[in-house]
C-alpha cells in the first residue's frame, strides 16, 4: 500500500494557469452580454432553464458559463441553481445610466482580439498587424465597415459616460470663453464641461458621421454648443481657450502625436490651455489600467499610453509645455499644457 503523502496544491501553478486561461473568461463575459443575460434578471433570479428558454440557448452550456463568471463575481447561483445579478452584473444591464455592456462588447469584438492573439507578431516587429488580418488601419476599417464603426463609437461613450462628470469636476475651467472638444466624439465631455461650467460655449470637433450622433442636442445647453466637421491633422477651430484632447493622444505613434499637437498648438492663443485626457501610467509596479489598455493600444492601432515624462517630450516637440497633471478619481488623467515661451 502506497502511504505517500499527498503533496499540497501549489498556489503558483493555480493562478498562473487561471491567468493563461483567461480568455476564456472574456469570452464568457462577452456571450453572457450579447445574450442579455443581465436584463433578464433585472426583476429577480432565475433558473438557468428559464434563462435558456428567454435568450434562446442551450440550458448545460449556459450554466457553464454563468458558472465560471460566478466565479469572478459576475452573477451568482443559488443553493437551488437559480442565478443572481451581482453589482459587476448589474453594469451589463442595456438599460441603466451606468451600463457598461457596449464597453464589455467593444473590448471583447474580434477587432481587438484577433490582434491580440498575435502580441507576439508585434513585440517582434514593433507594429500592429491589424492592418494585416483586416485589409487596412484600425480607423480606416471602421469608416468602411459602419456596422463595426458604430459598435465602436457606442463603446466607446459607454467607457466615458462613467468618466465624463468626475473629468469635468476635476479641472478649474475659466468662468468665461469657448472649449473645443477635439475628436469628441458624441460629445459626452463636452457636455458634462458646458453643464458644469454655464458662462462657456463650446464646439465639438469630429469627423461628420460621427457628429450625427452627438447628444449636446438638449434644452440645458441651448445655444451655447456647435457641432463642426474637420481632421485634427489638418486643422482644428482656432482662438478657443480650451482644447480638449480626451483619449486621443494614445491612440497614435508619438510622430502622429506631436502632427496633432502641432495643429492644436496653430490654433491656439498665448492664454490657451490644452488638456490632454489619458491614462498617465506610474514608472513602477503599481496596477494601473492604463497598463493592459497600452497593449491593446500596441496590437491594434500602434498607439500607446504614456508617463508623464512622456507626455512631457511630446509636447516640448509641438511647441507646448507641460503645466500639470490633474488626477480625476478614473483611469484617466488630465495633462495640462500651455503655449511654450
Amino acid at each position: 500500500m502506497d502511504h505517500t503523502t499527498p503533496s499540497a496544491p501549489d498556489p503558483l501553478a493555480a493562478h498562473l494557469t487561471d491567468y493563461a486561461l483567461s480568455y476564456l473568461h472574456s469570452a464568457a463575459l462577452r456571450t453572457a452580454a450579447r445574450i442579455g443575460v443581465a436584463d433578464h434578471l433585472a426583476d429577480g433570479p432565475r433558473g438557468v432553464g428559464e434563462l435558456a428558454a428567454l435568450t434562446g440557448t442551450s440550458e448545460g452550456h449556459l450554466r457553464r458559463i454563468l458558472r465560471l463568471l460566478a466565479t469572478k463575481d459576475v452573477f451568482r447561483e443559488d443553493d437551488k441553481g437559480a442565478f443572481h445579478l451581482t453589482p459587476l452584473a448589474e453594469r451589463l444591464r442595456s438599460d441603466t445610466p451606468s451600463s457598461l455592456r457596449e464597453a464589455v462588447l467593444m473590448a471583447t469584438d474580434d477587432s481587438f482580439t484577433r490582434p491580440a492573439a498575435r502580441l507576439e507578431d508585434s513585440v517582434r516587429t514593433g507594429r500592429s498587424v491589424f492592418d494585416e488580418i483586416y485589409g487596412a488601419p484600425f480607423f480606416e476599417y471602421l469608416s468602411r465597415e459602419p456596422s463595426a464603426g458604430e459598435a465602436f463609437d457606442r463603446g466607446m461613450a459607454s467607457v466615458s459616460t462613467g468618466e465624463d462628470d468626475e473629468v469635468a469636476a476635476a479641472y478649474a475651467f475659466p468662468e468665461k470663453g469657448t472649449v473645443v472638444d477635439v475628436g469628441g466624439g458624441r460629445g459626452g465631455l463636452l457636455h458634462r464641461t458646458l453643464v458644469r461650467n454655464p458662462g462657456l460655449t463650446g464646439i465639438l470637433y469630429d469627423r461628420d458621421a460621427v457628429l450625427r450622433g452627438h447628444s449636446l442636442d438638449v434644452p440645458e445647453l441651448a445655444g451655447r454648443w456647435e457641432v463642426r466637421p474637420g481632421d485634427f491633422f489638418t486643422s482644428v477651430p482656432a482662438g478657443a481657450d480650451v482644447y480638449l484632447l480626451k483619449r486621443i493622444l494614445h491612440d497614435w505613434p508619438d510622430e502622429d502625436c506631436v502632427r496633432i499637437l502641432r495643429t492644436c498648438r496653430a490654433g491656439m492663443t498665448a492664454g490657451s490651455r490644452l488638456l490632454a485626457v489619458d491614462s498617465v501610467i506610474p514608472q513602477d509596479n503599481t496596477p494601473h489600467p492604463g497598463k493592459a489598455l497600452d497593449v491593446l493600444m500596441m496590437t491594434t492601432l500602434n498607439g500607446q499610453e504614456r508617463g508623464e515624462e512622456e507626455f512631457r517630450r511630446l509636447f516640448a516637440e509641438a511647441g507646448l509645455r507641460l503645466v500639470r497633471v490633474v488626477p480625476t478619481g478614473t483611469a484617466v488623467s488630465i495633462v495640462e499644457a500651455a503655449v511654450a515661451a
